[in-house]
């Protein structure tokens, strides 16, 4: 394995350090280095609070700014924030008008994210309110367990309701939107070849040279199955087909269409799978109102790409459309 690390232990910090020293004018350090926050935070604004693992980058951290997250909790690589690096986002980032925090549905995350809360709680910061984000068809929704996994729906999930804390949205109406987000949101996406963790020194998976995994997660986990690899327009319209039956009936609907790579699929590749998807999606009355395309949730150097669709109305579309400055998201 070659990769550009000191070594695996400090490899999330080292790069943390090199993220806020490259972006200074937008985010800095919390105390004692826990998380990434905010240069400037607004006074009387709901903050708004995620974080994972390393190796997704650019989420969470690069989301963290203006109409976005207040700040973000890094793990070690494809490992959780610790409850008190959570704690001090909390602490730091409030303004009194509350916390709300955007937690992707793996057991971890939702654990130390939960007790961060109780422990701001008890503390006599009662206003924590938290979205949880499971928008990964792969996996079949379950009354025991984890459930679905939350992927590349969780970035549309901090856009969308970012923007509306920005815009001085309370608390209880945030919350509200999130979920409401969470609902109309479905992933699913394909791996030619398993993730390097560092800690390992191993793919997480390791594929034949003509096997794809299908409804792989962000950690590398492997998918629903491993089917031959077949050309883009088959794969994408595996994907969509089974975005469509999750939904049902999407004919006639506006939704945002966001093709995501995971770490290691080139950008042309991206456009590719993303048109190809625009048609499919628009061959069964899919109204494609927003397009997104790019490398924003990824699983170190995975090769493979997800696709996210998102049911907009008018207002989610406003919300979309609201200007976020981030270091890897601006408009």
């Amino acid at each position: 394995m070659k990769k550009f690390m000191n070594s695996a232990g400090t490899l999330a910090q080292d790069c943390l350090e090199g993220f806020v020293a490259a972006h200074g004018d937008l985010v800095v350090f919390g105390e004692g280095r826990k998380h990434v926050r905010r240069r400037v935070l607004s006074p009387a604004k709901v903050a708004i609070i995620s974080g994972g693992g390393a190796g997704h980058e650019p989420m969470h951290t690069g989301f963290v700014g203006h109409g976005m997250l207040d700040a973000a909790c890094t793990g070690h690589v494809f490992t959780s924030p610790t409850p008190d690096q959570i704690l001090a986002a909390i602490r730091e980032t409030d303004s009194g008008a509350g916390t709300l925090l955007i937690v992707k549905n793996y057991d971890g995350d939702v654990m130390n994210f939960e007790m961060a809360a109780e422990m701001a709680m008890a503390d006599g910061m009662h206003r924590i309110e938290t979205v949880i984000v499971n928008d990964d068809i792969a996996v079949e929704r379950s009354a025991r367990g984890t459930g679905r996994r939350g992927v590349a729906g969780t970035l549309v999930v901090e856009k969308i309701v970012g923007a509306a804390a920005q815009a001085g949205v309370a608390l209880e109406e945030l919350k509200i939107l999130g979920d409401t987000v969470v609902a109309a949101t479905r992933t699913m996406g394909v791996a030619l070849k398993g993730t390097t963790v560092p800690q390992t020194t191993r793919e997480t998976f390791v594929l034949g040279p003509n096997e794809m995994e299908v409804g792989v997660g962000i950690h590398g986990e492997p998918g629903r199955s491993r089917d031959a690899v077949a050309d883009a327009s088959s794969i994408v319209a595996l994907i969509c087909g089974h975005i469509l039956d999750d939904f049902g009936s999407l004919d006639g609907q506006q939704v945002l269409l966001f093709v995501n790579g995971l770490g290691g699929t080139p950008l042309s590749e991206l456009y590719l799978v993303f048109g190809l998807a625009r048609t499919f999606l628009e061959g069964r009355g899919v109204v494609i109102a927003r397009s997104f395309v790019g490398t924003y949730v990824t699983s170190l150097d995975m090769a493979g790409v997800s696709i996210t669709v998102t049911v907009l109305d008018e207002h989610l579309e406003n919300l979309w459309d609201a200007p976020v400055l981030t270091a890897s998201l601006r408009w």
